[in-house]
């Protein structure tokens, strides 16, 4: 069984969340997987992502200054490019751009859906990007914290990750 089979039985073992406990602001870090994104998200500083009560969500929020939090727009990377420039994601260079590029790249409004969805044995918050092939599953780790394991359509690797709720008032959108 290799690594990412053994991520995806720890995910299936967790606890399904149901998304109205997902509103707020979630800070992510990435967990390991042998994926082609391991790294890449927190080179370029992103910070996690926001649910909204009308389930829609901030799918990529990046931290601009220790003060400012940035919605991305998905849409603008075409995912299959995203993940062979993977390595290059993870240098500073691409962390450098990013940062000059954030203010182009800015989401004009929430990029993604919130909804219960299958997943394994039963349902659980789900993640839908508007202008991307891509859903993020979400299971509790504990209390405060959840791990998320994105899936991209026609690609059998999963990207894993966790969030932690954090006090929304610690950071202030851009």
């Amino acid at each position: 069984m290799g690594w990412q089979d053994e991520m995806k039985a720890w995910f299936s073992s967790l606890k399904p969340v149901r998304p109205v406990e997902m509103i707020g602001l979630w800070r992510g870090a990435g967990i390991p997987s042998d994926h082609p994104f391991d790294g890449v998200l927190e080179n370029l500083g992103w910070f996690g992502k926001r649910f909204h009560a009308d389930m829609r969500a901030d799918a990529l929020l990046f931290q601009w200054r220790a003060d400012r939090l940035v919605a991305i727009e998905p849409g603008f990377f075409p995912i299959r490019l995203a993940i062979k420039a993977a390595p290059f994601g993870r240098t500073r260079i691409a962390r450098t751009w990013l940062f000059y590029l954030q203010k182009a790249l800015r989401a004009r409004g929430r990029t993604a859906s919130l909804a219960l969805q299958p997943s394994g044995e039963g349902a659980t918050a789900a993640m839908s990007y508007d202008r991307q092939p891509i859903i993020d599953y979400f299971r509790r780790m504990n209390g405060q914290e959840l791990a998320g394991m994105m899936c991209i359509e026609g690609d059998a690797r999963r990207y894993f990750f966790k969030l932690r709720r954090i006090d929304a008032t610690a950071a202030t959108e851009g």
